[in-house]
């Protein structure tokens, strides 16, 4: 291979950080929101829908993904490997993600086979789509401080993609939709899509492929295969990625019902109030009114209102924490900064368990400190895939960076699937009814059970397991020389 320590510019680590931006649109809306669209949008049973996401989840993990990492590794374009297909995917997984939130009037089992078909063709797209994208951070460079500076710049990408999501979308639904949620969806997913497509354009004309394998590699899926299995740090962050991800799913997916069904409506008002945040609101229509504009429709009922608010406080806190993500890895090494930075998010998600319907204060100011300690994470969890496909390439001397990411995709598929069923599955074992002016008690008991001891096991698991992961500083750096070593002299005339 030649030498790949070579900086990124500026403008490569924007352009590329747009695929993630463009990505995040349909991911964030689907880990966020799928469930919800599905019960009580497009009205599918929540126990149907928990079958269909899982289900698709896990065709997507065991099917799409590992086929996917094995062309794209064998993928030889002038392009390179992985460019090509943010390329080739870009229109496609634009139109895909549009069906798959459009409500077409279907009988009962026709929407069952509707969002069946539509969500198996927007994962498999996605995954032609996200696998060589991720897969192409691992290969613009081979400087490990360069990565975390990338992943950086990646990262708050996806944040500023969450913010949209999980602030502004149910404002765009409502506006787009004029009221109507199914109509509003539709035309706010139009939007996402034509965006989309144009950032994955700009991600595939400004970033280029360095770290190529040389002419004399050549490797079979047999051999791939078993590098994977001998390599113990991959195993780890395979499952580190399955865990994180459930906790992702099903956090993300309960939220909405903890806002709306655990919380005190009255508190919450009295908390938008208190806060300014009302008069924020009606004082942006009253200009947006006085210059001729159409108001912005913010959701009236204070649960969904504060619900838009907390993840905006989240997502302002995560971009903060990313900010000290690199400096923190440069100093102490990925490892040590992951798995301490989790711990410290997890005792604030456990703290919601113990907070009553009226501590809305409370609830906020811990989801600061846990966003502001997850987003430290966030960043280093790619960075450490993209160190893993280095340690194989270190140990093995053959390079399979899709394979590698496959292999994470394909946990972080599972770990969707298992907690975006989580979320309509716990609905549904404890009696939740879509729309109920009221939920029962025990509806309630697991939608706060769910916000917190369970989705702080997973994150407790992976810390665990963070201590059998051997790549600490010092292994970075002679991985990184090493590897250094044998690009230069592989680059020498013969």
């Amino acid at each position: 291979m030649n030498n790949s320590s070579q900086s990124l510019s500026v403008l490569e680590k924007i352009g590329y950080s747009l695929g993630d931006l463009a990505a995040n649109l349909i991911f964030q809306t689907l880990v966020t929101f799928l469930a919800f669209f599905y019960t009580d949008v497009f009205r599918i049973p929540a126990g149907t829908a928990a079958s269909i996401i899982f289900a698709v989840g896990l065709l997507g993990a065991f099917v799409f993904t590992p086929a996917m990492g094995l062309i794209a590794d064998r993928t030889h374009t002038r392009w390179g490997k992985f460019r090509p297909w943010v390329l080739w995917t870009a229109v496609p997984f634009g139109a895909l993600s549009l069906l798959a939130f459009s409500t077409p009037t279907l009988g009962e089992q026709g929407k069952v086979t509707y969002a069946l078909a539509t969500y198996s063709l927007l994962v498999a797209v996605y995954v032609a789509n996200n696998l060589p994208y991720s897969a192409l951070s691992g290969v613009l460079t081979g400087n490990m401080a360069e990565r975390n500076s990338l992943s950086s710049y990646r990262f708050v990408a996806v944040m500023i993609a969450q913010f949209i999501i999980q602030v502004l979308l149910l404002p765009l639904v409502l506006i787009l939709g004029d009221g109507d949620k199914a109509r509003g969806f539709h035309n706010t997913m139009t939007v996402f899509a034509i965006v989309g497509t144009v950032f994955f354009l700009i991600t595939f004309f400004t970033t280029r492929e360095r770290v190529v394998p040389s002419q004399q590699q050549a490797s079979s899926i047999r051999e791939d295969l078993l590098d994977l299995a001998r390599n113990r740090p991959w195993q780890i962050m395979l499952a580190v990625t399955v865990l994180v991800f459930v906790n992702l799913a099903l956090k993300g997916g309960m939220y909405i019902y903890y806002f709306k069904y655990y919380l005190s409506d009255t508190q919450l008002s009295a908390f938008l109030d208190h806060l300014g945040f009302n008069g924020f609101i009606a004082g942006l229509n009253q200009l947006l009114g006085g210059i001729g504009l159409a108001s912005f429709r913010w959701p009236k009922d204070a649960p969904t209102s504060a619900f838009s608010l907390f993840n905006a406080l989240g997502i302002l806190c995560m971009i903060l924490g990313i900010g000290f993500s690199k400096p923190l890895a440069d100093r102490f090494g990925k490892r040590n900064v992951f798995s301490g930075a989790l711990l410290a998010s997890t005792l604030f998600l456990l703290a919601f368990y113990f907070y009553p319907p009226d501590a809305v204060s409370l609830v906020m100011v811990s989801y600061i400190f846990h966003g502001f300690f997850y987003g430290i994470t966030i960043p280093l969890l790619w960075a450490m895939i993209a160190d893993v496909a280095d340690y194989s390439e270190w140990k093995n001397r053959r390079r399979a960076t899709a394979m590698i990411f496959s292999a994470m995709l394909c946990g972080l598929k599972v770990g969707l699937s298992v907690g975006g069923a989580l979320v309509a599955g716990i609905l549904a074992m404890h009696g939740y009814r879509a729309d109920a002016a009221a939920q029962s008690a025990d509806a309630i008991d697991g939608i706060r059970l769910a916000v917190s001891v369970l989705c702080a096991i997973p994150f407790l698991a992976a810390v665990a397991l963070m201590f059998l992961y051997e790549i600490d500083k010092p292994l970075e750096r002679k991985i990184e020389q090493d590897l250094d070593s044998r690009r230069l002299e592989a680059a020498l005339p013969r």
